[in-house]
């Protein structure tokens, strides 16, 4: 393990018991929550505190250096760029490729779904390439969290936080509830919700109980807290089990396709490609979990790079491949909408194939859940660290080098959502929440390039605040146009 030069600041005193941190110092270390006189102090000084807030920004150097002490003991850099390939694999494929490649090929693309998988791929390899050049320069576990914080100001981290906390939150309750509902439909797949237990009581949404879900999120969590390298091997080798089911998808599909089914390739022209594209793009989010290793690869300078870059090129051209091999086995009006690669293989023949299509989309989203956790409780440890939130959440054990408060934080409170909240109400939440992140972490890196405090002239800075505005305004014009 790679150690930093203020671990030898923690042997001047007794290291304290990592599960004895129970007293209001441990929760609460700020002078302002010493008592109710200082608490009233910190009150009156709200006005000046709020504008340091405002205009204060956070430092590479202060991000790296300082507040991993918070942690009292450092993450071990235990990954390298294959671990992060893998990661990357695991985080991203799940369910989404089998879910909605039928709904969007059927009423948005036809057989030109695999241009909307290549169009989003490309979309997802830009937000990729901004995490990249961060988590290279920044390698630390808050991931988009730090490098907003850095470039513009705490008071956008702070907005941050909160979309980076509601969709930890919001996530992992929606993948444990998808798990569920997959696995009830190996069963019976006319009532997915058959294995839930509703209570007439609560209203449309919030009614229907889903116990698998939440011991689905305690078990994956529980592997997650266990260790970092140990989470890393188990999930590449569920990743590669899953790529040779998909290999056998695609060898079956191009066998048995039709390559007449490909015709008319274009049916919906190319504004359904694009309708498509919007609709499959969250096939692809996940990775910038990966980016939140940062601080546990070895070689952050080569390792984040080659897995992430890597891991989503891989993933762009098998999805690429699968939608050709679907589309190959069907005709595009006759593949079923929700589960298109089960009816697919019914299609040609092979009806004992969907039990292969449901066990390989159940490994993705356990996958998708493993890594999940580790990047989720990175988040919380550096908001934790940065103290947004408490900083006893910012612990890492000394034994596992995981942060298991934090880990624990995002498990329990995803497991109470999950227990209640429909997968609709869910994923409207989530959709806002990521977008919103990946914006943020766009112009924030527009601000790197082009904006140094006090160092950058003021004319300079006018015209890049003008061309930043041109560009948001053209956008909005774009989307407003289009619907």
């Amino acid at each position: 393990m790679d150690l930093h030069p203020e671990q030898e600041d923690q042997q001047d005193s007794k290291p304290r018991s990592y599960w004895s941190r129970w007293s209001k110092q441990d929760f609460f270390p700020e002078y302002t929550f010493q008592n109710f006189n200082s608490y009233k102090d910190a009150l009156s000084h709200t006005p000046s505190r709020l504008k340091d807030r405002l205009l204060h920004r956070s430092s590479d150097s202060f991000e790296l250096l300082q507040l991993p002490k918070q942690s009292e003991n450092l993450m071990k850099r235990c990954l390298t760029w294959w671990d992060l390939i893998w990661l990357g694999f695991g985080a991203v494929v799940g369910s989404g490729i089998f879910v909605i490649t039928g709904q969007a090929t059927r009423d948005d693309a036809g057989p030109a779904i695999v241009l909307s998988y290549a169009v989003s791929g490309f979309s997802a390899m830009l937000s990729v390439l901004c995490y990249t050049e961060f988590a290279v320069e920044v390698p630390v576990a808050g991931g988009s969290f730090s490098y907003l914080r850095i470039e513009l100001g705490d008071f956008v981290a702070f907005i941050a936080a909160g979309n980076i906390l509601l969709e930890a939150l919001v996530g992992s309750a929606g993948l444990g509830r998808s798990w569920s509902s997959y696995f009830a439909s190996i069963f019976r797949t006319d009532d997915t919700d058959f294995l839930r237990i509703r209570v007439k009581s609560l209203p449309d949404g919030f009614n229907l109980l889903d116990p698998i879900a939440v011991v689905v999120l305690l078990v994956a969590n529980s592997i997650a807290m266990s260790g970092t390298r140990r989470t890393s091997v188990l999930n590449w080798i569920a990743s590669i089990a899953s790529g040779l089911i998909i290999v056998f998808i695609l060898i079956v599909g191009f066998v048995k396709g039709k390559t007449e089914n490909l015709v008319p390739f274009f049916p919906y022209g190319a504004k359904g490609v694009f309708e498509a594209a919007a609709v499959v793009y969250w096939s692809y989010t996940g990775f910038d979990m990966v980016a939140n290793m940062a601080e546990e690869a070895k070689k952050p300078s080569r390792d984040i790079p080659v897995g992430l870059v890597g891991s989503m090129s891989l993933i762009t051209v098998v999805y690429c491949l699968m939608a050709l091999a679907l589309c190959m086995m069907q005709k595009y009006t006759q593949i079923d909408r929700d589960a298109a690669y089960s009816v697919a293989f019914e299609a040609i023949g092979m009806n004992w194939a969907k039990y292969i299509v449901s066990i390989c989309a159940l490994k993705g989203m356990t996958t998708s859940l493993l890594v999940g956790s580790m990047g989720q409780a990175r988040y919380t440890t550096q908001i934790a660290r940065a103290h947004m939130i408490s900083p006893w959440f910012a612990l890492v054990h000394p034994k596992t080098g995981t942060p298991i408060y934090a880990t624990v934080l995002v498990t329990l409170v995803s497991a109470v959502v999950a227990l209640f909240t429909s997968l609709d109400v869910l994923s409207t939440v989530f959709s806002f929440s990521t977008l919103c992140i990946f914006m943020f972490v766009a112009i924030a890196l527009l601000v790197r390039r082009y904006y140094v405090k006090d160092v950058t002239p003021t004319t300079d800075l006018v015209q890049f605040l003008v061309c930043l505005g041109g560009s948001t305004c053209s956008v909005v014009a774009c989307i407003v146009d289009w619907h």
